[in-house]
């Protein structure tokens, strides 16, 4: 009775053996060459990707993105071959990618984003930028954020979704910043005559272009003061020492000449409680 049961089992055996055989060895095949393929197709990805320019940050993750589709789609056949029920694997594969895409809702938007800016390029390493109120160097451009070094050398991380939805003002486009400086002068004063010292003053800061020249007019009118606008032309690495050595200028040439600040008089005191 178990020689029966034992010679009845290693039937089973030899009739799955030879219906599988052909087919394991079949998807052996394909998964070798279809490897193969996708390798070769991946090199060509990559070269064309570096041929029309695409950022050295976006062609890894393309060509690997590239390289998990076309390897899921080969084990996806191999599958199919080996007699495998899909029907489940997909319907767990959708149900997983739905959930993770509600957790990750902000990260794949900051993806998106940051497959935009490194494709349409926007600004580029070592570009000027200011993003709302956020104003630096470009120092770092990923695939989730930007990295920002800022004059004060601090290092803001602007997520990329924020950048896309914002409007981006890139200095080093045009190669030069207007400086937006202000100050003020007494309503009894001459405005041509402070523009002239003004203008004379700014032609002693080094730094600042000739061209265009700078603009200076009147801002607003204040109760005590008229306040006046003051944008000359920089390069954008001469930001911030330029406007430090101007408004230095202006103060040193506004003293020279006599040139008085309206400030309001008297002090009020009062208590600090505990």
């Amino acid at each position: 009775m178990e020689w029966e049961k034992f010679n009845e089992y290693l039937q089973i055996a030899i009739d799955k053996a030879v219906f599988y055989l052909p087919k394991i060895i079949l998807a052996g095949i394909i998964l070798w060459i279809g490897f193969k393929v996708v390798k070769k197709v991946v090199q060509l990805v990559a070269q064309a990707l570096k041929k029309t320019g695409f950022s050295e940050t976006l062609r890894p993750f393309l060509s690997s993105t590239v390289s998990v589709i076309l390897k899921g789609a080969v084990l996806f056949v191999i599958a199919s071959i080996l007699g495998a029920d899909l029907t489940g694997l997909f319907a767990i594969l959708a149900a997983a990618g739905f959930a993770i895409g509600m957790a990750l809702q902000g990260s794949l938007g900051n993806f998106a984003s940051g497959i935009l800016i490194l494709t349409l390029k926007p600004y580029k390493i070592g570009d000027w930028v200011q993003v709302e109120d956020k104003f630096g160097r470009v120092k770092e451009i990923g695939i989730f954020s930007t990295d920002v070094l800022t004059p004060g050398n601090k290092i803001l991380i602007i997520p990329n979704s924020m950048i896309t939805d914002s409007v981006v003002t890139n200095y080093s486009e045009r190669g030069m910043i207007r400086l937006e400086l202000e100050v003020t002068m007494p309503y009894e004063e001459s405005f041509p005559r402070v523009r002239q010292i003004i203008r004379t003053a700014l032609a002693t800061v080094s730094k600042i272009l000739s061209s265009p020249e700078p603009e200076i007019g009147i801002l607003n009118f204040d109760s005590h003061s008229i306040t006046l606008i003051v944008r000359p032309y920089v390069l954008p690495d001469d930001f911030w020492e330029v406007t430090f050595n101007a408004n230095t200028a202006i103060k040193k040439a506004f003293n020279a000449n006599n040139v008085k600040i309206a400030y309001s008089e008297g002090v009020e005191m009062g208590l600090i409680g505990e």
